[in-house]
């Protein structure tokens, strides 16, 4: 600790940042251990572990096309923003229930209507629609009135989603299928070590980067290197390197913003994403009272409490394990000027309720329950707002779980992997959809009252099948 005092002291003196340039020291590895450099633009070069198993010949195409052609889920939603800040969520396609940790087959509810009101964080305090005071109990003599009727919201923005996505088992065998693990702020690739041995012994196509500034890729010197758009870009040109036909994508922290990125810009080809330990489905931007908006020199002086604080913060039990995994994994291993820019450089203001809103792909939300980084309320407000979203919480986990509980992440993984619809009940609920319209003899074309099986008799509007729109 005086070594880093001294040496902070040091760099305040001569105006210099220490370690600002070189990235941590690699071992010698070779290609058979799966690493690799890749320059995504010059002079910014990033190290890639890419393990592609040797696979067995299994015919396995024509199944599979089958597959696609009956796990067809219908993805429709309005997404309808007022003036107010206030957000309203209705989806009017299929609604898919699961257990995940069971490996079971979820059911598909066709036309399942359900509407959601979220405010913005900002606007909680003066909500639009604050509860009522409480009415007095009525008496006999006097009924109660008649609750006010609501003036009409003029929309700001209305988004309409209407797609259809093909949702299936993606197992180790199938060679169109290739996983991206993608680490947060001061993380590295070695973080996933547990997850990229687990996987790639089944059999899948691994691949995980390590960030500008962390672990062995590069460290430029200057601040905008480390914008989420720059990262985002050094991401998005390893995925288009190493992308297959079914791509699922695994975020860590900051990493969930970056998959969330691609998710958004690549539809049709990533199939499954799991957030772990990601938050709220809010925009980025960075705080300006943040200890990290003090001096290099100053964070260089600070760092073994730093990476204290970290240990304890980011681990449920603070251990000689945890320490070894913590220098095991080179997770906060980076230089002060890195670490500066990258809590900087966290702006990103397309990422709010709407982008997240408008994800049609299948999620897994992870969550350590001991994680004092990302509170619980924020992976559950981003379960509310995604149109297909599973939140399984490990209660002996905390921020960095899939270090701390390997095995339970790789299992809860891997059933999602194999996850896929059951659709078969989905021409049984039309069939009954469509003998209620019949029997009810509805003459004005505009309404029935269809029985969903979960929320009672709900109100749906009889339209005529459209064909779906390429979004």
């Amino acid at each position: 600790m005086l070594t880093s005092i001294a040496e902070g002291i040091l760099c305040c003196l001569t105006g210099k940042t220490a370690s600002v340039v070189l990235p941590v020291e690699s071992s010698e590895v070779g290609p058979a251990d799966g690493y690799e450099f890749v320059e995504v633009k010059p002079g910014r070069v990033l190290r890639v572990r890419h393990i592609l198993p040797e696979r067995p010949v299994v015919n396995e195409q024509e199944p599979e096309q089958e597959k696609c052609q009956e796990n067809v889920v219908h993805c429709k939603r309005k997404i309808t923003v007022y003036r107010n800040g206030q957000l309203v969520i209705e989806n009017l396609g299929d609604v898919l229930h699961s257990e995940i940790l069971q490996c079971q087959n979820g059911d598909v509810e066709q036309c399942s209507t359900v509407e959601v009101e979220l405010a913005d964080y900002s606007t909680s305090a003066s909500s639009p629609d604050p509860k009522p005071a409480p009415l007095p109990a009525p008496s006999d003599q006097q009924k109660p009135a008649p609750p006010p009727r609501r003036r009409r919201r003029k929309p700001k923005r209305t988004v309409l989603i209407d797609t259809e996505r093909s949702i299936t088992s993606c197992k180790g065998t199938h060679s169109d299928v290739a996983l991206f693990f993608v680490h947060g702020v001061g993380g590295s690739l070695d973080i996933w070590a547990s997850q990229l041995d687990f996987f790639s012994r089944l059999g899948y196509e691994v691949i995980a980067p390590d960030l500008a500034g962390h672990g062995a890729s590069t460290a430029p010197k200057i601040a905008a290197a480390y914008t989420f758009y720059a990262l985002a870009e050094d991401l998005r040109a390893i995925f288009k390197r190493y992308a297959r036909k079914r791509n699922i994508l695994i975020g860590h922290s900051y990493g969930v913003s970056f998959c969330t990125f691609l998710a958004h810009e690549y539809p049709e080809q990533v199939h499954k994403v799991v957030m772990i330990n990601g938050g709220g489905p809010t925009a980025l931007e960075p705080s300006l009272c943040s200890i990290f908006q003090l001096p290099s020199c100053v964070l260089h002086c600070l760092s073994p409490c730093l990476a204290w604080s970290f240990l304890k913060a980011g681990f449920a039990r603070q251990g000689a394990k945890e320490k070894q995994l913590l220098k095991e994994g080179n997770a906060f291993n980076v230089s002060p000027f890195v670490l500066r820019a990258m809590m900087s450089g966290q702006y990103w203001p397309e990422g709010d309720e709407v982008y997240h809103a408008e994800l049609t792909v299948p999620i897994l939300l992870v969550h350590g329950m001991y994680d004092k980084f990302v509170p619980m309320d924020e992976d559950q407000r981003m379960a509310e707002i995604l149109l297909f979203a599973f939140l399984k919480v490990i209660e002996e986990g905390s921020h960095m779980v899939m270090m701390e509980c390997p095995e339970t992440v790789n299992t809860l993984l891997h059933e999602f992997f194999l996850w896929e619809p059951d659709t078969s009940k989905k021409d049984v609920v039309a069939k009954i959809t469509a003998d209620q319209m019949t029997t009810t003899n509805n003459t004005s074309g505009q309404s029935v009252l269809v029985s969903n099986g979960t929320a009672g008799m709900v109100e749906m509007p009889v339209r005529k099948a459209n064909k779906p729109l390429n979004k």
